[in-house]
């Protein structure tokens, strides 16, 4: 590895498992001290095992993404851990295709619930570990968007939907009102991505509907993403903020 973010601390959350597992390992290997959040202790926990098997430092900092309180101590676990925070990953999110369908089905629990994980989460991660980026001399916020938010769909999911939208809104404010600050701020929008969190829905019929569908002629896998994080949180992207980041084979090309 060349570690590309050697002497840096990053806060990733949704680390226990999929694209924010893959970004953990990848960013630790790259040199980074990370701070594993997650809502699931275990799992946060065996991210951490994986990153120390390869050599590098992370801390499982629980709590539940969508809590302000929760957030807040996160990061105040980060910085007493490791001194400061560098980079805020906002990977944690939640597409529950059974649940989360066109305005027409879905509930207000369930449409409450979607935007707290997908969006409001964001709003505390920024909240209190901007402060921290500020006091580093800089750093990198990375936003999780989707191809949903640019595009619509047929299978609706549209509180998922709006949510990712809304953070592109909000990925234009923060970079401009931190640029100052030598703080950026950029978005991912994934295609389709093989993780825990949606391999119970890819049947056999939609994985090749999906293959057939996507020009490069597969779904993407969580270090596909993570390799594109990477890329945001490095000196590499120094001159690169308010972006948008198209990791989906190609799909939104056509």
């Amino acid at each position: 590895m060349s570690m590309r973010l050697k002497g840096k601390v990053a806060l990733i959350t949704g680390a226990g498992m999929g694209m924010g597992r893959e970004a953990s390992v990848l960013f630790a290997a790259e040199g980074a001290h990370v701070v594993v959040c997650d809502i699931n202790k275990k799992a946060a926990d065996e991210t951490v095992t994986l990153v120390e098997k390869t050599g590098g430092q992370a801390l499982a900092a629980v709590g539940d993404v969508a809590i302000e309180d929760d957030v807040k101590r996160m990061v105040e676990e980060g910085v007493k851990r490791f001194g400061a925070l560098h980079v805020l990953y906002n990977n944690a999110g939640v597409l529950w295709k059974d649940k989360d369908r066109s305005v027409l089905e879905t509930d207000g629990e369930q449409w409450d619930r979607v935007m707290a994980i997908n969006l409001k989460s964001v709003f505390w991660v920024t909240k209190h570990g901007i402060p921290c980026l500020k006091r580093a001399g800089g750093g990198s916020i990375i936003l999780v968007g989707s191809v949903s938010a640019l595009a619509g769909f047929t299978r609706a999911q549209d509180a998922y939907t709006a949510a990712k939208g809304a953070l592109i809104s909000l990925n234009k404010s923060l970079a401009i009102q931190f640029a100052k600050d030598r703080i950026r701020s950029n978005i991912i929008h994934p295609g389709i991505v093989e993780t825990p969190l949606q391999a119970p829905y890819l049947t056999p019929e939609l994985r090749a509907e999906f293959n057939a569908g996507i020009p490069l002629g597969r779904i993407g896998q969580p270090r596909d993403i993570a390799y594109a994080a990477l890329f945001l949180a490095s000196e590499e992207s120094s001159f690169m903020t308010g972006a948008e980041m198209i990791v989906d084979g190609g799909f939104m090309a056509q």
